[in-house]
């Protein structure tokens, strides 16, 4: 594969420093940033008090504080809920959207200077913020956004607005516990107890999996079905590839049973994710994890 980069214009960029901020982030969101190494990147998301994704994003260490690449739609409601919590911590927020922007890198390539490895799957590659008037590394061929999302549909990795919905998806649903996004081990954050209680429990019944079929999926927010009851939402589309937010109960017994699964009225295989360890609740007892 060649090295392609590409900038994401639906991305944005805040920071957050000051001597109180690892502090500051490690009681708030999900990743654990206590020890993060410099120029390195977690996974993480704020939620609602009741266990919702508010936003997710890559948090990165980087001289000292940590910049935070999120949807670029919701930088100012991100910046005022931080800006909420500070109370008396000793941060500085800062919106770095006009001064700053995100790239994504993938395929052969190498880390350039600056750059950070995703760390929700090996092969997203890097992801890179620099000054809006920098210069771009050279050596890759030149892409867009588009290019980079048939990337990422073709791994399987959610996208936060499209995939799932802000404020109503709890991060099992959004499989962010399986992509590195949630730190069950540290210590509480804000919504922490109801996501422990769904991962003790096991009782997360929305799962995004993969779709394809033999011809171009519909749109996203289609309706998926499983043996004709309601299963799930259609998210990312790339050809006949895409990504669903679905009941898995639902398309395990249709699966089972050899019930058509549709997106839109369209016939779609769907499929667990490779990365993914949950399975279809009708193979549990069997222990697949795939389709």
């Amino acid at each position: 594969m060649t090295a392609c980069i590409a900038p994401l214009p639906s991305r944005a960029v805040v920071g957050i420093g000051g001597e109180g901020a690892e502090h500051f982030l490690q009681g708030l969101i999900t990743c654990d940033v206590a020890g993060l190494e410099e120029g390195a990147a977690r996974y993480g998301g704020l939620l609602t008090p009741q266990g919702k994704i508010l936003f997710d994003f890559l948090v990165e260490r980087r001289e000292g504080a940590f910049r935070f690449d999120l949807p670029a739609a919701l930088v100012a409601d991100f910046v005022k809920r931080m800006t909420l919590y500070k109370l008396r911590a000793k941060v500085e927020i800062a919106n770095l959207s006009e001064t700053h922007q995100v790239l994504a890198i993938w395929g052969e390539a190498e880390m350039p200077d600056g750059a950070f490895a995703d760390p929700r799957h090996v092969d997203l590659g890097f992801r890179l913020i620099l000054p809006r008037e920098a210069t771009p590394p050279a050596g890759f061929i030149e892409t867009d956004e588009a290019a980079w999302d048939t990337h990422r549909i073709a791994l399987a990795v959610p996208a936060g607005g499209i995939d799932f919905e802000y404020g109503q998806t709890f991060p099992h649903d959004a499989d962010m516990d399986q992509l590195a996004g949630v730190a069950f081990d540290k210590g509480c954050y804000v919504g922490q107890e109801v996501v422990s209680r769904m991962r003790h429990r096991g009782t997360a019944r929305r799962r995004i999996v993969e779709v394809s079929a033999e011809s171009d999926l519909p749109q996203t927010g289609s309706e998926i079905t499983a043996a004709g009851k309601a299963a799930g939402t259609l998210g990312s589309v790339a050809g006949r590839r895409g990504l669903a937010l679905v009941r898995i109960d639902r398309i395990g017994t249709a699966l089972k049973e050899g019930a058509p699964v549709t997106a839109g009225g369209i016939a779609v295989t769907p499929k667990i994710p490779d990365w993914a360890q949950f399975a279809w609740p009708a193979d549990a007892e069997a222990g697949e994890a795939g389709a």
